[in-house]
């Protein structure tokens, strides 16, 4: 005889990414450091809003399109790809002849 159905309460907190402004904190975090440094570069402290701004809405737009795009990005370097469809082994290959 089947038991009643329990519930378990997940909180949303759990599951939401840990931004700032609506960017990843780690995006934000480079964000920011790239803008300080052209600042440091150019001396310039437009070209450092600029740069910061620049990557900011880039931050907020990867956040919104998936919150683990970084952590993909980073883990993809560390694997070969399993199947190119160009790459063929021509080791095991024998060509018919007609005749």
């Amino acid at each position: 005889m089947p038991s009643a159905p329990s519930l378990h309460p997940v909180y949303r907190s759990l599951n939401k990414p840990l931004t700032i402004a609506g960017a990843e904190r780690r995006l934000f975090f480079l964000a920011l450091v790239m803008g300080a440094a052209t600042f440091n570069l150019f001396g310039s402290l437009f070209s450092g809003l600029l740069m910061f701004v620049a990557l900011y809405i880039l931050a907020r737009w990867a956040t919104v399109t998936d919150p683990q795009i970084l952590r993909i990005l980073l883990n993809s370097s560390k694997f070969k790809a399993h199947y190119d469809p160009g790459k063929r082994d021509t080791s095991f290959e024998r060509r018919r002849r007609r005749g």
